[in-house]
């Protein structure tokens, strides 16, 4: 089972990570210190089975972020919170709380509690199973929409997935890369790029004119490109902080180990990782961003996931 967790007590996220993971319970694929930080595209960025929630947080709390995530939330919520007022429970389960856990936590009450709802699931599985074994043409019908689905998938699916996973999908510059992925996406299906990756400049200009229109002025254009040229560039650099302090914490961790050297080069993400150490001033960084390589890395990895949904 994948768990998110949203909690503003970093004490409370710990304990809930050690339970779950020492009794084999599920994997931690996230966790936020408040519901503001959270919506429906990111937990279907990482298939969320069950959603741990803290009712009473800073900027947005449990309530509030489980109605704005509405009905088209199909995973499990699990809330906590110290509050016993009988209305706001009530409130909770008729948004579509499964369990309601009253903090401080108890180790055997969340476990139990867990293990309820991870049966839950299964047994829904199960009977959903169970349907189309039994009606062959509801079967057909619905492996029939699994596979329209599956080729729906897009070079922007893949990007929103791979943003996520490098810490960045929230950040301005995400969009611009996702725009960059379609452009070499479509660049490619009219000419290969294994030998010659479009310019830069050529993506960011085409890019500008296709957002500006083509009775847009030169500078306008320029404008516009210099404008996503620097959020990109911050983003990428966001990304670069994100895995470099994963790397700081632990170095085996699996998305450090996996993106880091792919999309940076080895020795800029040591000198992050020592200016991160000793804490030295972004102003000071000697760290040297490559945008292209960068670029390159995501759309390979993009198209690489693409295919695999294929085989």
């Amino acid at each position: 089972m994948r768990f998110f967790i949203v909690d503003d007590d970093e004490a409370i996220c710990t304990m809930l990570t050690e339970i779950i993971e020492d009794y084999d319970l599920g994997k931690i694929v996230g966790t936020a210190d408040n519901g503001a930080t959270i919506n429906n595209d990111l937990l279907d960025l990482k298939e969320i089975d069950i959603l741990i929630i803290d009712l009473l947080m800073p900027i947005r709390d449990g309530i509030e972020t489980i109605r704005d995530l509405g009905t088209s939330f199909r995973s499990k919520i699990i809330m906590l919170s110290q509050v016993e007022d009988k209305e706001i429970i009530a409130e909770a389960y008729s948004l579509g709380v499964e369990y309601y856990i009253t903090k401080p936590i108890n180790r055997l009450e969340v476990i139990k509690i867990i293990e309820k709802v991870i049966e839950n699931i299964k047994l829904q599985k199960s009977i959903h199973d169970i349907k189309k074994t039994l009606n062959i043409l509801d079967y057909e019908k619905k492996e029939s929409s699994s596979t329209n689905t599956t080729q729906k998938k897009t070079i922007l699916d893949s990007g929103k997935f791979l943003l996520s996973e490098l810490g960045i999908i929230g950040e301005n510059g995400s969009s611009d890369l996702l725009s960059m992925l379609q452009y070499v996406y479509k660049y490619d299906d009219k000419q290969s790029i294994k030998a010659d990756f479009p310019a830069l400049k050529d993506i960011f200009t085409n890019i500008a004119i296709s957002k500006l229109g083509s009775n847009a002025s030169s500078s306008e254009i320029t404008k516009e490109v210099k404008a996503s040229e620097q959020r990109v560039r911050r983003a990428i650099s966001q990304c670069l902080t994100h895995l470099a302090s994963l790397g700081l914490m632990d170095y085996s961790n699996e998305k450090f180990e996996e993106y880091s050297s792919s999309f940076f080069d080895f020795t800029e993400i040591r000198k992050k990782m020592l200016e991160l150490e000793n804490n030295t001033q972004t102003s000071q960084s000697k760290v040297r961003i490559n945008m292209k390589k960068f670029v390159k890395v995501l759309y390979m990895e993009g198209k690489k996931r693409i295919n695999s949904e294929y085989r």
